[in-house]
């Protein structure tokens, strides 16, 4: 097979004027705890911007290098490493910083400059071909004289598609960044890439975990349970083939005013009926519907929808909007009839039970983390069961990130061709008010689906 990519340069990047003389460590909060073993996640952007090969070599580059060093001055963490002790007794996992430390860095230029329209659409695509374009996140290193495991925390690749636009893939530990702070990053690396430095209003990523309280000793519960059944981070393999389409499924603001005003006349009575809650049943009841129209599913099979809540305003103190790490309440699960989610009203009854949750517990500062200490529990307890996730947030404009070429054509969150069944969802970049859905299923379920949802709409 012909390779879609030829390699122009690969490097490290450290930061610029070492933030710290000595080693630093970042304890992982029980936020972060949750997602040590969490496969990496990858992302990739696709900017429309005619670069030509020179330019790209002499400019861009060079220009791509400095801006990075730059904002990892400030985002150090991301160039160290999260250290996984294998044989100590009591000591727990961290973020470690040490000077020098780096984040792989490969530039590219793909040899099929047609992929760029055809991967930066909406339509169906095989989602094999994404991964040329997505760096590789290293599983471990190994360092003399320790017993530890060393796991890396990020890789970049920027790509040229000649005379037509550049791609930038990240591949992130999950341990270390949730989605909100994974694009503070990417925007300020953008910013500074932009403007050739810091913009006015940088204030920088916040650090500080003591925030961030434990009293029911999760963390260390969870580091508990993982050593005492052998549990290791899972090799960062591409998931090749993934035997999957790839889809994006976009509802302007007008649509989800429809979605609303369909509800309204339903169910007077239904208060929450946010732009995420319509989206979330209209594409979980649609997915439910393709699944049973290719597959014999009982009608009373229970099924699930799963999602989680950035908890950064609702952690008590509320914590600074530039937290950096992870701060997901993952206490929302769904459970609903097969039956009741394929029969005529099932949209109905998805934006009931979805708004209804995120009323009763999202939205309530004493009520999100009631039961904290069975949110991993209660997601292992879906374990070979029907499950339909979200990932991203709806609340992050990925689109906002310039590097000086305008905003992104298209975004794609790739891990979701791993994680089962899930959608990512996203603000729209072409409607104000409007959400991109995300999606990499079976190229015949992605049929259904799409059918399904073209018929939601309409009706």
């Amino acid at each position: 097979m012909q390779e879609k990519t030829v390699e122009l340069q690969r490097c490290r990047v450290s930061p610029t004027e070492e933030p710290t003389a000595t080693m630093t460590t970042l304890p992982l909060t029980f936020f972060d705890m949750e997602w040590i073993n969490f496969h990496p996640l990858r992302r990739v952007f696709f900017y429309g911007f005619p670069c030509s090969h020179t330019h790209f070599i002499d400019t861009i580059i060079p220009q791509m290098k400095r801006s990075l060093s730059l904002a990892l001055k400030h985002y150090f963490p991301l160039a160290g490493n999260l250290i996984y002790p294998l044989n100590s007794s009591d000591a727990l996992p961290v973020l470690r910083y040490r000077p020098g430390d780096s984040v792989p860095l490969t530039f590219s230029e793909s040899v099929r400059i047609s992929d760029f329209d055809y991967l930066s659409g909406h339509q169906s695509r095989e989602a094999d071909d994404f991964y040329a374009y997505s760096p590789h996140l290293l599983d471990k290193i190994t360092e003399p004289n320790s017993d530890d495991m060393i796991i890396p925390l990020l890789s970049l690749q920027v790509t040229l598609f000649p005379e037509t636009g550049i791609c930038i893939g990240i591949a992130c530990n999950h341990v270390a960044t949730d989605a909100r702070s994974t694009f503070d990053f990417m925007k300020a690396w953008a910013s500074i890439t932009k403007l050739g430095g810091y913009d006015s209003s940088f204030a920088g990523p916040y650090l500080d975990r003591s925030l961030i309280k434990d009293p029911h000793g999760l963390s260390i519960k969870k580091w508990n349970n993982i050593k005492k059944n052998k549990i290791e981070p899972p090799l960062s393999r591409v998931p090749i083939p993934t035997d999957r389409a790839r889809s994006t499924f976009v509802l302007a603001h007008k649509d989800i005013e429809k979605l609303r005003a369909f509800v309204l006349e339903k169910r007077p009575n239904l208060v929450h009926l946010s732009a995420f809650t319509l989206a979330s049943s209209l594409a979980w009841t649609c997915m439910v519907k393709s699944e049973n129209s290719i597959s014999c599913i009982d009608e009373d099979e229970s099924l699930y929808f799963a999602f989680l809540a950035d908890a950064r305003l609702r952690c008590n103190p509320p914590l600074p909007e530039g937290y950096f790490g992870n701060c997901l309440a993952s206490g929302f699960i769904v459970e609903s009839r097969n039956g009741d989610l394929r029969g005529e009203n099932g949209f109905l009854i998805g934006v009931e039970k979805i708004g209804e949750l995120i009323r009763r517990k999202a939205n309530d500062k004493d009520e999100i983390f009631v039961g904290v200490e069975k949110w991993w529990e209660n997601y292992a307890g879906l374990a070979g069961k029907r499950v339909f996730g979200v990932a991203e947030s709806s609340k992050i404009d990925v689109y906002d990130a310039d590097f000086g070429w305008g905003r992104p054509k298209k975004f794609e969150f790739l891990s979701i061709d791993e994680d089962g069944y899930s959608m990512s969802v996203v603000k729209s970049r072409e409607f104000v008010g409007g959400l991109e859905i995300g999606l990499s299923l079976p190229v015949v379920l992605m049929d259904a689906f799409a059918g399904f949802f073209a018929d939601g709409l309409n009706k």
